[in-house]
């Protein structure tokens, strides 16, 4: 259950118990009144039973006020007892309803009072000062209960958007965090596949050829032991990267850029995958840090693959561009006609779908296919001038 009716029905319930209370005080007063002054018999025993018949309108008043309202309007015009109690039957009226209703039943109520001033004159008091005094208070009881219910309808508004301010929050936050996750898993794909696959190249060598010379077996144990290394420290720059501390946003290693595209083809060539590089980029120094990023993991994801695909098939890598324009990059790599010695590398097989999400979200579009003999990766990236 909602808390909010839970706490609102004892407020009403509370409300509808002290208004009750009070109308009946103010009944008791005013017969009061009227005995003082030496009012008897049958008119006050009309007062005081008119007293009683108020009283028990008011709690009707919370629940469909109309009615009840216009009753007590009828009252008030036989006896003073029930003007309190029609005070607050307009009043009520003018909160929770439309200002035509409101208005009529406060005409109820100065046809009312009009009347009973007509056999039960105030003394002292003329007909028109009265007429004035009832239109004056009527008219500021619409007035107040319109200006009520305006304030209850801004808070309901206010607290209808608050809500939907929250539930908008917290739709925001599900999607920041399910975009956090799918960033580091693209970024986590990059970084270790490169590693490890180098990882599984080199153990599976180890494994298929035990007679291999010593010094072999000690440099291929030597890129083992340093890419772990490598994939660790890389590990952590990613981390890093997507840590939420301001202070801790830049790793202690730079992050890779297409300058370092050297390193990563000596990598491959040493597992005997032949790599050969066209570099015709003009100006590389002007490449932002971003392109360059997606740049250099475009070329570690085709490298990757064609390692794992096709081991030792012969790669060819075209790099073109210029400032203002377009960097391109296309990646070629031969099948093998027959399979491999060497089991497959095992991978998730969504390294290509984060590859484009990357490319797409810094600016770009990339394009792959298998096509007879070969495959092919095409990516264009924005390269501001």
């Amino acid at each position: 259950m909602d808390p909010a009716i839970t706490c609102e029905q004892p407020r009403s319930a509370a409300w509808i118990r002290v208004t009750t209370v009070a109308v009946a005080a103010c009944v008791v007063a005013s017969a009061f009144g009227e005995y003082s002054s030496g009012s008897r018999g049958a008119l006050f025993a009309l007062e005081i039973a008119v007293g009683v018949a108020a009283v028990a309108l008011v709690p009707f008043l919370f629940r469909r006020p109309v009615a009840p309202a216009l009753g007590l309007a009828v009252l008030a015009a036989l006896a003073p007892t029930a003007t309190p109690a029609s005070t607050i039957g307009t009043l009520q009226v003018a909160r929770t309803r439309p200002a035509p209703v409101a208005v009529g039943v406060a005409a109820a109520g100065i046809a009312g009072h009009l009347l009973r001033f007509l056999w039960i004159p105030t003394a002292g008091l003329p007909f028109g000062w009265w007429a004035l005094l009832v239109v004056v208070a009527h008219a500021a009881l619409v007035g107040w209960g319109m200006l009520g219910a305006a304030r209850s309808a801004l808070i309901a508004s206010l607290r209808e958007r608050a809500e939907r301010a929250e539930a908008e929050q917290g739709r925001r936050v599900t999607e920041a965090r399910a975009a956090e996750r799918a960033a580091i898993a693209r970024e986590m794909h990059d970084v270790l596949a490169h590693r490890l696959s180098l990882l599984a190249t080199y153990a599976g060598a180890l494994e298929y050829r035990p007679d291999a010379p010593p010094e072999r077996m000690s440099e291929a144990a030597g890129v083992i032991r340093s890419s772990a290394h490598q994939a660790l420290d890389e590990l952590r720059d990613v981390i890093t990267l997507l840590n939420d501390d301001p202070a801790e946003d830049e790793p202690d290693r730079p992050l890779p850029a297409l300058a370092d595209l050297p390193g990563l083809v000596a990598e491959t060539r040493a597992v005997g995958t032949p790599v050969e590089v066209r570099d015709e980029v003009a100006d590389a120094g002007t490449l932002p840090g971003r392109t360059g990023r997606t740049a250099y993991r475009v070329l570690q994801e085709a490298l990757t693959n064609a390692r794992k695909h096709a081991p030792g098939q012969p790669v060819s890598i075209a790099l073109d561009g210029t400032p203002g324009a377009r960097l391109v990059i296309e990646v070629r790599n031969a099948l093998p006609r027959e399979p491999v010695a060497v089991p497959a590398i095992p991978g998730a097989g969504r390294g290509l779908l984060g590859l484009t999400e990357r490319v797409r979200l810094a600016g770009g579009r990339l394009d792959h296919v298998a096509g007879p003999g070969e495959f092919r990766l095409h990516a264009e990236l924005p390269w501001p001038g």
